[in-house]
């Protein structure tokens, strides 16, 4: 699903491509403002905390040349890398050390000019983590978690994003030998089990057994997508390419039959429900995370199945996508980035319709003088209610709104969705 960077098309144009250039602003701004000690402490991680929100920023500046979101973006990814340093952390991606080390990697060349005359070892800030991160991996564990946001697989994107290092692709390598060792293998192909005790409390009343999860962040859809690009990129390929095809294979038996309300549902097994409209849960994030293995290998059926997924996911009734809120995770910006982006891969109309209307959507969310800029997120696990809640971060917040939307209108290539393993 990458496309090159002076290929990416503005989504948006007119009056509408205006006023959401208009509300990036206004979030930036309203992040400028947000107070420090809403939430309890503004934390550090990609997910929530200031490491995401500075790559709102730093593409504001690749959009428009403006230096004072570079050094906006530059002071986030500071702060961020002194809790690093001073505060103990877990691993994971979304919430742990390596999605602060992804968020600099991803960003310093990209704010920063590289001196051609010095070591470029020499100021490598991320070299101690890849050490730590392999030292972890290569330490026995017994049901690890796999998947994207905390697991295995987001370790996977962290090593994808040094592989110019040879550390990197080791950190990678490692991942695959990881996800190897964790595989079931059975008549359907290869997966990935989700055993009780790695469930959250609300999830483990539903299946107490665990599961098979069919969901981007928490299943299989994203170890796909990475085992692909490790192929892609020579990383273990002996040992990822079986795995890919068995895991392609085994997704694929579990798809519904048509007319069941989705093609999949948020986990295997006969009784499921069809699945939201999500990238977290739900048809687009299986769908992206396909197309992705599709091209990084050369598997045009893949990308045959992956589109058809798209499609039906595009004309889905909006009264059953169970869109509620406007975050990237399971709202209406996280629908319509992922329609831009099948829009920017096949060209077909269907998709750039179906993304400027839940662009759409996203900015009827918007609730002037509250939450941050007008946007909230909704959870409903904090309380028996649910409750609206004011979220700065990327991952269900105003960050990650704007950094959807900027993509809308930009002709910079929103290359920080290799986080949400789309592209």
């Amino acid at each position: 699903m990458t496309t090159p960077s002076s290929a990416w098309k503005p989504l948006l144009t007119g009056d509408l491509a205006a006023q959401v250039s208009q509300t990036v602003e206004e979030i930036a701004q309203a992040l400028d403002d947000f107070p420090a000690d809403t939430l309890g402490q503004r934390h550090a991680s990609l997910a929530g905390g200031v490491a995401g929100e500075a790559l709102l920023h730093a593409y504001l500046f690749l959009h428009n040349g403006d230096e004072q979101r570079a050094e906006r973006a530059a002071a986030l990814l500071e702060t961020a890398v002194e809790a690093l340093a001073s505060t103990v952390m877990l691993p994971g991606l979304y919430s742990g050390f390596a999605g602060i080390a992804w968020a600099v990697e991803h960003l310093q060349s990209r704010l920063f000019e590289a001196d051609p005359e010095s070591d470029p070892e020499e100021g490598d800030t991320n070299h101690e983590i890849d050490e730590a991160l392999l030292s972890f991996l290569t330490a026995p564990k017994e049901n690890e978690e796999y998947d994207l946001i905390s697991g295995l697989t987001g370790l996977g994107v962290y090593g994808r994003e040094r592989l110019a290092r040879p550390s990197g692709a080791a950190v990678l390598e490692s991942v695959v030998d990881r996800l190897a060792a964790q595989a079931e293998s059975g008549p359907a192909g290869m997966t990935w089990f989700t055993t009780p005790e790695r469930l959250p409390e609300w999830q483990r009343e539903v299946h107490p057994k665990g599961l098979y999860n069919l969901g981007a962040a928490h299943g299989m859809p994203a170890v796909i997508a990475l085992l692909a690009v490790a192929c892609a990129a020579g990383v273990a390929a002996e040992r990822a390419r079986p795995l890919l095809d068995g895991a392609v294979r085994w997704l694929l038996s579990n798809r519904r039959p048509p007319g069941s309300g989705s093609c999949f549902s948020s986990f295997a097994g006969e009784d499921a429900p069809p699945s939201r409209l999500a990238w977290c849960y739900g048809d687009p994030g299986v769908a992206a995370t396909l197309l992705v293995a599709a091209r990084a290998v050369g598997e045009p059926a893949w990308e045959e199945e992956a589109l058809a997924i798209a499609r039906a996911a595009a004309a889905r009734p909006t009264e059953d996508a169970g869109v509620r809120d406007p975050g990237i995770c399971h709202g209406a910006a996280g629908l319509a980035h992922l329609l831009n982006r099948f829009w920017q891969a096949s060209g077909e109309e269907v998709f750039a319709a179906a993304a400027r209307f839940w662009i759409g959507r996203t900015l009827e969310l918007r609730v002037p003088g509250e939450g941050v800029a007008g946007f909230r997120a909704w959870h409903a696990q904090r309380s028996t209610q649910g409750e609206w809640l004011s979220e700065p971060g990327f991952l269900e917040g105003a960050a990650g709104v704007g950094l959807v939307l900027l993509a809308a209108v930009s002709t910079v290539e929103p290359e920080w969705d290799r986080i949400l393993l789309v592209s």
